[in-house]
């Protein structure tokens, strides 16, 4: 197989830098953010949503394999992070970002409206999870990453991941993949 290069979107290396002076340590994983933007792709005229804006470095990834009659709202309740994902994504039409909370985000959304959702707090991931899984269509894809054991995870995390991947596991209208790839990652897609 002939190896082949990661292309970073434009934005990356000047979210990091910004992300790194804030000592933000919990960015994400290009392995990651490569996977996004692939399943991003398979989504055309795709209606995405990012539960954990965080910087925007995983934001930049989906929206470099989004098309362009896509459309993503992103959610987070730290300004300052968001402040760097809007003075480098901004210009974008096709992403709305929200500083507010997930869960009231995910409550105010139309059942089956959307594509693919990536949850990357706790919001629609540890808490919501019944009403962020109804907000996808058929087919439509939920990511999940940070599934692996972390340094940075506070006592009794790992009984909550283990929870909830038995949970995902569990329901009869998700196909599922667990990958040990990553941070550790969930791939769900809605079968009816």
């Amino acid at each position: 197989m002939k190896d082949s290069v990661t292309v970073f979107p434009a934005a990356y290396q000047h979210i990091l830098k910004a992300t790194n002076n804030l000592k933000f340590d919990q960015v994400s994983d290009p392995l990651l953010g490569s996977l996004l933007s692939t399943l991003s792709a398979s989504k055309p005229d795709g209606r995405f949503l990012e539960l954990g804006t965080g910087s925007g470095l995983s934001t930049a990834w989906m929206l470099q394999g989004m098309d362009k009659n896509s459309i993503l709202k992103t959610v987070d309740n730290d300004e300052k992070l968001v402040t760097i994902a809007r003075q480098y994504l901004d210009d974008d039409q096709r992403v709305e970002f929200i500083l507010g909370n997930g869960e009231e985000l995910v409550l105010s959304s139309k059942p089956n409206s959307i594509d693919f959702i990536f949850a990357d707090t706790w919001p629609g991931k540890y808490h919501h999870i019944e009403e962020t899984l109804l907000l996808l269509k058929k087919g439509g894809i939920y990511l999940i990453d940070d599934m692996l054991p972390q340094d940075n995870w506070p006592e009794g995390h790992n009984e909550k991941a283990l929870s909830l991947t038995h949970y995902l596991e569990n329901r009869d209208d998700l196909a599922l993949t667990k990958m040990c790839w990553s941070t550790g990652i969930i791939i769900c897609t809605k079968k009816v």
